[in-house]
């Protein structure tokens, strides 16, 4: 028989971990030294240790393998449901790196950004404008023909280059009831309706302007890094932001091509 130094180093198990499955009842040496208290072990046990440690490192729990061993509960049952479990664990930590990649993905592209944003100014431009409460972003498409209906109605020519862009003056972001200036620049003012006014959008010397390239519902991400743009080069708002559509729905078949323009009209901080 081997002694349980000789098991140990055999089976690469701490002699303390020996004793304490001895001490619980899940592994008893063959034979005990009444005077010594000497454990020692069959070779025919070499199968069973390993057993145990192979189970252990599949995330069993001593009591579960303490049931295995009485027989209480099947093995395959075990196995099963370890299976089951391991299946959920893999999909959470794929899920969690998938969150990770995009969490890498947006500061990749942050840093892109930022290094893209611009100070520009914006002329003075005569405008078609259509203020109202807007549901929802899903909706402009459904409110913008309207506009564009009215303006071909009075004769409006829409200026060269064009020029599309939409304020906002809640103030604060709003998913849904939106209070948006939808503009398209014209060449000149032409006859108001109860929707559509003509008037003049007064130009800015410096606006902070960064491009966005994809869907609307993502724009979030080209705000948070334009203003954090501003606010970390020592500009601050000074008015409204814009939203400038220079690819859209209206040119380009799928979203992710779209290209708008945020612009932010901006004052150096502190100044009046």
């Amino acid at each position: 028989m081997y002694s349980i130094g000789e098991f140990s180093k055999i089976n690469r198990i701490t002699t303390k971990t020996l004793r304490h499955y001895d001490r619980i009842g899940l592994f008893k040496p063959a034979a005990t030294d009444e005077w010594t208290g000497y454990r020692f072990y069959k070779p025919s046990q070499l199968s069973d240790i390993q057993r145990i440690l192979e189970l252990k490192s599949l995330g069993f729990t001593l009591a579960e393998i303490q049931d295995i061993h009485s027989g209480s509960v099947a093995l395959a049952e075990l196995l099963k449901h370890r299976k089951r479990v391991l299946n959920r664990e893999i999909d959470e930590q794929k899920r969690n790196l998938a969150r990770i990649d995009d969490i890498l993905s947006r500061a990749e592209g942050e840093r892109r950004m930022n290094e893209s944003v611009v100070i520009k100014s914006l002329p003075e431009v005569i405008v078609a404008s259509m203020r109202t409460i807007v549901p929802g972003y899903d909706t402009y498409f459904d409110i913008v023909p309207e506009m564009g209906d009215y303006m071909r109605s009075v004769g409006a020519v829409c200026r060269e280059p064009a020029y599309c862009f939409t304020i906002y003056h809640d103030g604060e972001y709003r998913e849904t009831d939106i209070d948006a200036e939808i503009c398209e620049a014209v060449t000149s003012p032409c006859r108001d309706s109860d929707k559509v006014k003509f008037k003049t959008i007064q130009g800015w010397q410096e606006t902070a302007c960064l491009k966005h390239r994809g869907p609307y519902e993502t724009l979030s991400h080209t705000y948070n890094a334009l203003f954090s743009w501003i606010n970390d080069n020592s500009w601050e708002p000074a008015d409204n932001p814009r939203e400038c559509y220079i690819d859209g729905i209206w040119n380009k078949e799928t979203p992710a091509d779209w290209l708008t323009e945020v612009q932010v009209p901006v004052k150096k901080a502190g100044k009046a």
